[in-house]
């Protein structure tokens, strides 16, 4: 199988994000990039799907120059090369897809992985649009069902399980969970209850340095196509009040009822 796996260079969430004055942007001094959590999980179970089925994972990404860096841990946590499209501005979902959609035509995988949004935007909309310019069958916030296997051996199987050209997803849905068969190929994009990711050992990571990464640029890839996307401005959630404490539970009860208009 050729499994193609899509991440995307983020902020680091653990890390406080600041705001440029006139609310332009966010400040980059002193930020730390990392891989979309989401498309961590997918490129782990790209890499379980493989080891299962024999192949090769590929890793792409959109992003500035430094993104190679996200790429090296993608392939030093297994993945076997990398594809990566130069931007230094912020590519639309649908702009993304086009460029995208040349390299699975050149790629022809059969089975492309990643996460169901980024963190940094919530857009959600990538790989829905991608499925539709290729004309794939696709399944959308894969989550693996609970089930009575070891903790040992959920690391080692994959959730995504491929048979006779279809693959089975179990997705979770308002009413529960739903299991969806689709033929392949398709475009599967992942919830962060799928999997835990592992993490690249010194091997892997020596091992990354050699991997090859493909490099292109966005603008050849998208013709020319109007990008759609612009950031009027950005703004820091409201501060939330301190918290008040209280001497006893009538203290409280009196705040519930005659200031927060609780009960």
């Amino acid at each position: 199988m050729k499994l193609l796996v899509i991440i995307k260079r983020v902020e680091d969430p653990e890390i406080k994000i600041k705001i440029k004055s006139g609310s332009t942007g966010i400040d980059t001094d002193g930020m730390k990039y990392v891989v979309n959590p989401f498309d961590e999980i997918a490129v782990e179970e790209a890499l379980r799907v493989r080891d299962a089925n024999d192949g090769e994972v590929i890793v792409a990404c959109i992003g500035p120059s430094e993104s190679t860096h996200q790429i090296r841990t993608a392939l030093a946590m297994g993945a076997d090369r990398g594809i990566q499209i130069i931007s230094d501005e912020a590519a639309s979902p649908n702009v993304a897809a086009t460029a995208l959609k040349k390299i699975c035509d050149e790629e022809q995988p059969d089975l492309i992985i990643l996460g169901k949004q980024a963190v940094d935007d919530d857009l959600g909309q990538l790989g829905i649009i991608l499925a539709e310019k290729l004309g794939y069958s696709q399944a959308t916030f894969a989550s693996k069902e609970i089930s009575l296997e070891s903790e040992e051996e959920k690391k080692k199987q994959p959730a995504l399980l491929v048979n006779d050209g279809k693959i089975n997803v179990i997705r979770e849905v308002d009413g529960g969970i739903e299991t969806l068969c689709a033929s392949l190929p398709a475009v599967i994009t992942t919830e962060l209850r799928l999997n835990v990711p592992r993490y690249a050992s010194l091997p892997g990571i020596m091992k990354a340095k050699k991997k090859p990464i493909a490099q292109h640029q966005l603008s050849d890839l998208s013709g020319g196509e109007a990008n759609g996307l612009k950031i009027i401005s950005l703004e820091a959630p409201i501060t939330r009040a301190a918290g008040v404490k209280v001497p006893d539970v009538a203290t409280l009860v009196d705040k519930l009822r005659n200031e927060a208009k609780a009960i």
